[in-house]
């Protein structure tokens, strides 16, 4: 009977998320749809030759490793200031949290109003005596992308590491307390064990989101933005356009080879930090 009511559920894995998957492993191996001759990895070499290809990547990659500790870093942090008794706390919780209800266009819109050439910043770099940056098509771009990231996706974050800290058993701190232990004893060898499994959640969620941030850098730049800001999804849109589903599908291959790689050392990171915890 259990198997009647889990068909549904399996079924639907199976046709929308298993199936794709192996469409895509079946073109990452062929020289193209229409012929389907088998080529090995011929279309991973073509990738890895590809010098679009390896600007994104690196790109990417960069951005992610910059991005995402500062986001949970940033998170955690508000999240223990919050959890204590200080002034406009209400006000000020409403305010990280307000970048969630702004629809990314207006969120754009801001960021270009802010750091056009002749935008916010820069009036006011001039006002202190400095020159003028053109953010978007400079080497400083990535900054921008950094900033306008975690301003989006701080509030959330945040979130869930107060629901968290709230969780955290008091009877545990209260008997280590009453046994002389430090402040700092008290954050890394009880809170940030019990905090180990949010801390991964929030990063994976924050990784995931580091490689979708095509959305903003499309809507700043447009297509071919510059060099610093020619993210993965970049190439793979262009690749798409240009109808070369063997080298797309090759390159969706190894993004999800290094996102699992990536997630799995997170895994055995929190595995061990957390094991006094969960045994």
């Amino acid at each position: 009977m259990s198997a009647f009511f889990l068909a549904p559920s399996v079924l639907g894995v199976a046709l929308f998320f298993v199936l794709p998957f192996l469409v895509v492993i079946f073109y990452s191996v062929v020289n193209n749809p229409i012929q389907k001759r088998f080529v090995f990895l011929e279309n991973f070499v073509r990738v890895f030759e590809n010098t679009a290809f390896r600007l994104a990547a690196a790109n990417t990659l960069k951005f992610s490793f910059v991005a995402v500790p500062l986001a949970v870093v940033l998170a955690l942090t508000l999240a223990f200031v919050l959890e204590r008794q200080i002034p406009f706390k209400s006000q000020f919780r409403t305010f990280i949290l307000s970048p969630m209800m702004v629809p990314i266009a207006s969120v754009v819109l801001i960021w270009q109003v802010l750091f056009h050439y002749n935008g916010v910043v820069n009036e006011f770099m001039v006002s202190l005596g400095g020159d003028k940056i053109d953010w978007f098509k400079s080497e400083h771009a990535q900054v921008v992308l950094v900033i306008l990231f975690i301003w989006k996706n701080l509030g959330y974050n945040m979130i869930l590491f107060m629901a968290a800290i709230s969780s955290i058993p008091r009877d545990i701190l209260e008997v280590a307390m009453l046994e002389s232990a430090t402040p700092r004893q008290l954050f890394f060898h009880i809170k940030m064990r019990y905090l180990s499994p949010t801390i991964l959640f929030v990063t994976i969620l924050s990784l995931i989101n580091s490689f979708k941030v095509f959305r903003e850098v499309y809507l700043l730049t447009g297509d071919y933005p510059f060099d610093s800001l020619y993210m993965l999804q970049h190439f793979m849109n262009n690749t798409f356009q240009s109808l070369d589903y063997q080298k797309l599908s090759a390159a969706a291959i190894l993004m999800s080879l290094v996102m699992i790689v990536i997630i799995g050392g997170l895994f055995l990171i929190e595995n061990y930090v957390g094991k006094d915890v969960e045994g």
